[in-house]
């Protein structure tokens, strides 16, 4: 008997600001990714979304998409602190979701410096105008990073031709243990130098300083990279579990890069076309087990601040989701969802904190309502009640709610 469960997550497609934003990200207030969207191009149509009940989780028709009644669907809202890919599909695989704290790295150096010698590192210590950041082992630098939102995140960063990734790992994990920022990121390339590292150093707002990421050309050639996020243990999430109880799990996309998956199949990929192909691959493929896809290009379009970009990528995801469709089996169960927005038309080109769509397709299912629930977390934890094995660290299973059991 074939059976998957598939979860196909339209990176930052939000459907209204949470009750919360006005105190989580003061100026989201007012935002919602699918009424900008329509507000620009009001004549798009999705087929496949609207009779998966898009418009009916949204709570409004537009011109060309109608409630469909036979839909099943739902909102989530988001529990982890702000609005998130990384910690968005943490939450989606079961986690619970800690607050994060903002220290510029700093205030953080000497701590840091402290557990790595311990662990017997070698330490350097960079200061420059009243700042601090390491090197570690002569080719990693830890330092604040430049990118994300100011003392949320920090980099390690090590030229691979002198430092094997695994060494670059075992040193962000020592960091990640003494620090409370939302973020340890661990990255390099081959083909660059320590001096391209240096030229890369960068300050900003005269208290964060670190390797400016494409400056330092880690992303030229032999690219990785690894998240490493506050409070999250792979071992309580939905893919550790049910690869240890046997069952197959793929993860394709950029979840494929933010989310532990040891003993499945992780997939990076970015071009949806190509992304959703491989998704249908992979439901043919697989006997029994769980697919998670993300479709990272809408929250390329959202950053961009693009709504006809945004149209365009839910085009082709649609025709993907129609696709997997034809695949399915009557034991198969498809969600798709989202992790948080990403408005284009809000004024700013971050990720927005709003609400987002869950709609359900299992053959034969009809007409039910989730709610909103409170948490991405309650798709993991369905995702591993319909395998029956252990269930996540958080969230409630709506199978057994719905008859999928």
């Amino acid at each position: 008997m074939r059976k998957r469960f598939i979860v196909i997550v339209l990176d930052g497609f939000g459907i209204g600001a949470m009750k919360d934003a006005h105190i989580v990200r003061p100026g989201d207030e007012t935002a919602n990714t699918l009424e900008s969207i329509l507000k620009d191009c009001p004549d798009m149509k999705l087929p496949v979304l609207e009779r998966l009940g898009l418009m009916n989780a949204y709570g409004r028709e537009s011109r060309n998409m109608k409630f469909s009644p036979a839909a099943n669907f739902g909102r989530c809202e988001l529990m982890h602190y702000g609005a998130d890919t990384f910690m968005g599909h943490q939450e989606i695989m079961g986690t619970l979701p800690k607050k994060p704290e903002a220290h510029p790295f700093l205030e953080k150096a000497e701590e840091v410096k402290r557990h790595l010698i311990q662990n017997g590192h070698e330490v350097r210590v960079i200061e420059k105008q009243g700042l601090k950041y390491l090197l570690v082992d002569q080719y990693a630098t830890v330092a604040d990073n430049l990118e994300a939102d100011p003392g949320m995140c920090y980099n390690v960063t090590a030229p691979l031709d002198f430092m094997p990734f695994d060494k670059e790992m075992e040193i962000a994990r020592l960091v990640r243990e003494v620090v409370t920022v939302g973020r340890v990121i661990v990255f390099g390339g081959t083909g660059n130098t320590m001096d391209d590292l240096w030229n890369a150093e960068e300050i900003k707002l005269g208290k964060y300083i670190g390797i400016a990421s494409a400056k330092s050309r880690s992303y030229e050639h032999g690219y990785q990279c690894r998240h490493l996020g506050y409070g999250v243990d792979k071992n309580v999430q939905a893919p550790t579990i049910l690869t240890n109880a046997g069952f197959d799990c793929t993860l394709i996309g950029k979840v494929a890069d933010i989310v532990a998956n040891d003993g499945g199949a992780s997939i990076s990929c970015v071009p949806t076309e190509e992304v959703m192909r491989l998704t249908v691959q992979a439901v043919k493929s697989m006997e029994e087990g769980f697919i998670c896809t993300n479709v990272q290009e809408t929250d390329l379009a959202g950053h961009s601040q693009s709504a006809a970009a945004y149209r365009e990528i839910l085009e082709i995801a649609d025709q993907g989701i129609g696709a997997v469709l034809e695949e399915m089996t009557a034991e198969d169960i498809l969600v798709v969802m989202a992790d948080h927005g990403n408005d284009p038309d809000i004024g700013h080109s971050r990720h927005t904190r709003e609400c987002v769509p869950l709609l359900i397709y299992k053959r034969g299912m009809s007409g039910c309502e989730t709610g909103t629930r409170k948490t991405l977390s309650d798709v993991g934890a369905s995702v591993c009640a319909c395998f029956g094995v252990k269930s996540p660290q958080n969230g409630t299973s709506f199978m057994t709610d719905f008859s999928l059991l």
